[in-house]
């Protein structure tokens, strides 16, 4: 490494990104991905669909209860 690095000519962000777009992955047990996986070629949707929707109808059972 050097004593002393020259940032003057640098700019900041050029490689950052904003960190509200980030989406994490989320793995599924395989017999969970495999079950939903029939229902979404089925119904012709995407795997993301099916399950975006099972988990929105959890979160109104869970707020219903609350």
């Amino acid at each position: 490494m050097r004593d002393e690095y020259d940032f003057s000519k640098g700019k900041r962000g050029t490689y950052s990104r904003d960190l509200k777009n980030l989406h994490f992955p989320i793995y599924l047990d395989p017999k969970l991905e495999e079950y939903y996986k029939k229902i979404a070629l089925k119904k012709n949707e995407d795997l993301s669909t099916i399950i975006n929707a099972i988990l929105k109808k959890e979160m109104e059972l869970n707020d219903s209860l609350i």
